[in-house]
């Protein structure tokens, strides 16, 4: 179980978190959402040791994460929000270092390659550079190195992104075939469908504060009639029956016509 008490993090008289509190319970997928700016990352981030909060705790398993971060880190993989990284090396040797990083036995490491260049296919091309790909190829580089180690914990930054439709059909089996395991999966998305089919848990942030935390059926049944997207811009964003700029604009196009 993650249990994040009071979760605060400042940059300057910035607040990109609030007295963020969630809980996250083992085996759960569990769905980070809101606008951008809303402190998805920056939370991703905390819980991964990438930042520290201001104040606030992190606990795994009620162990301290300052107090046994190293040993909670081997229980984590992470997929950053930009695939942009290591780009000087070849898949093959990103995939060797995070093997080495996380000690995956040579006879697993060829096994589980297989699997996943298999499935994504990615196998043609593992001894070219990152450089050379693709935003979506670089993607499927970064996942493929993060589910090596096959860790209890897996943490994506909107892991979606760039990939084309068959690789996020697989990404989404794999990431419901891994809980089913029972191991976590925590992941930030803008896609309320995604969120929706995926998620055991969600919480929506709004300019670094919890405004909801809960099931998507939990929610909906709150707000009957109205579809997620309609609830979460209730919550979130400009309300959907607020077309006052979208009039403003649309008059401004007619009168150029």
């Amino acid at each position: 179980m993650i249990k994040i008490t009071d979760l605060t993090k400042t940059y300057g008289s910035k607040t990109a978190l609030n007295d963020v509190n969630l809980t996250i319970e083992n085996g759960q997928i569990f769905g980070l959402l809101g606008h951008n700016g809303a402190g998805k990352s920056t939370t991703i981030k905390c819980l991964t040791s990438i930042i520290e909060p201001t104040s606030g705790s992190i606990a795994f398993d009620d162990q301290s994460l300052p107090e046994h971060r190293q040993e909670i880190k081997e229980k984590i993989s992470y997929v950053p929000d930009t695939p942009d990284l290591f780009l000087q090396l070849s898949a093959s040797e990103y995939w060797n270092l995070m093997a080495s990083a996380y000690n995956v036995d040579p006879k697993h490491l060829t096994e589980r390659l297989k699997e996943l260049t298999d499935l994504f296919e990615m196998t043609q091309v593992s001894d070219e550079t990152l450089s050379e790909f693709s935003h979506g190829m670089r993607q499927k580089v970064i996942i493929i190195g993060a589910l090596l180690a096959e860790p209890e914990i897996w943490i994506l930054d909107e892991p979606l992104q760039g990939l084309d439709p068959q690789a996020a059909f697989d990404l989404k089996e794999l990431i419901k075939s891994y809980a089913q395991k029972g191991n976590t999966v925590i992941f930030s998305t803008h896609d309320l469908a995604t969120a929706q089919q995926l998620c055991d848990q969600i919480a929506i942030l709004k300019t670094g504060k919890l405004v909801y935390n809960g099931s998507v059926a939990d929610l909906l049944a709150n707000y009957p009639g109205d579809s997620l997207e309609q609830v979460y811009l209730q919550l979130v964003g400009r309300h959907t029956n607020d077309n006052e700029l979208i009039n403003e604009l649309t008059a401004g196009d007619s009168a150029h016509d």
